[in-house]
């Protein structure tokens, strides 16, 4: 079995080839149990443990184990951290156990810029990105690799973390366009009103993002509360907005977003346009129009590890 670390999963998944394969995969199908989600009591506040097992009718097996620690905030350390185990669909053998967080971050932006692919102006060019954390750096090259991004602004808690980031990212050139300004703000709200496409990975219980601060056409992508005491948004963000999610089962059991709404408007989740399989089905068209606002509302699913993972074990044979 091979033992494949964070750099190789990270050489192994170009975020074009990753966005096609999610592609594929949703189109195509697997078998994805609910995943298993566990709460865990310790000293310094709950953590969380997630088991999400998928597997192809004629192919790969695959199993991944997550751990998030939100206090690990205060140690320094990643909130999230976890594992993924890749097996032979005909024998059952494992073939790799893959470094779990950076298959997670990688796959959860990749399915974000699916998301985009099909929901976002083809002329989106500038981004505001909320959250300041290891999804953060992901999601701006996800989004630029399927839209035109020119003008990047970040908004985080800690202003210095916002920017080292932007600093960071302010010579980037692996997008579709070269960058003409990355910049960290402090006025979330103005740079949402100015935005074509926002996206939040954050882990909030209050709203960041409120619904009068989007300007028609706008693509909002929230990828941070994966439970239903989790909010990014206001529910003006989601009532009369054009709605679609990753998957309906995540949605309704995980997505706090909606679940909100749901309380405090007249938002029902059987307003849900589509999820990410219908659109690569072409079962829906995405935006309905240029001036439509579109959320898309994703906790993540176990078909996007598996996808990844097999999109690792191929490159990696393929170099070798």
């Amino acid at each position: 079995m091979d033992i494949l670390s964070s750099q190789a999963v990270a050489t192994a998944l170009p975020w074009a080839a990753l966005v096609d394969r999610l592609d594929t995969t949703f189109r195509q199908g697997i078998e994805a149990p609910p995943r298993h989600h566990h709460a865990i009591d310790r000293p310094d506040g709950e953590a969380t443990m997630l088991l999400m097992p998928a597997w192809e009718p004629d192919g790969y097996i695959g199993m991944k184990m997550v751990n998030v620690f939100p206090q690990n905030s205060d140690r320094g350390l990643p909130a999230i951290s976890g594992l993924y185990l890749l097996c032979d669909g005909d024998t059952g053998q494992p073939l790799a156990c893959m470094d779990g967080s950076e298959l997670t971050r990688r796959r959860t932006a990749a399915a974000s810029a699916l998301a985009a692919r099909y929901l976002a102006r083809e002329s989106a060019d500038s981004l505001v990105v909320v959250g300041t954390g290891r999804l953060a750096p992901m999601l701006i090259e996800a989004h630029a690799a399927v839209r035109p991004i020119r003008r990047v602004r970040i908004w985080g808690r800690n202003v210095d973390k916002a920017n080292a980031l932007a600093d960071e990212y302010r010579h980037y050139r692996g997008g579709l366009q070269a960058f003409e300004s990355v910049e960290a703000t402090e006025n979330l709200a103005s740079a949402v009103s100015e935005a074509s496409l926002v996206s939040c990975a954050t882990l909030s219980t209050e709203p960041l993002v409120h619904g009068d601060w989007l300007q028609a056409g706008t693509h909002l992508d929230l990828v941070g509360a994966f439970r239903q005491s989790m909010r990014e948004t206001d529910a003006a963000c989601i009532a009369g907005r054009e709605v679609f999610v990753d998957t309906y089962a995540g949605a309704q059991g995980e997505a706090g977003d909606l679940h909100f709404a749901q309380r405090e408007s007249d938002f029902v989740f059987a307003d849900v346009r589509a999820d990410l399989a219908e659109l690569t089905r072409e079962q829906h068209p995405g935006r309905g129009h240029d001036e439509a606002i579109t959320v898309f509302k994703s906790v993540g699913a176990s078909l996007e590890d598996l996808a990844a993972a097999i999109e690792v074990w191929q490159q990696v044979k393929a170099a070798n």
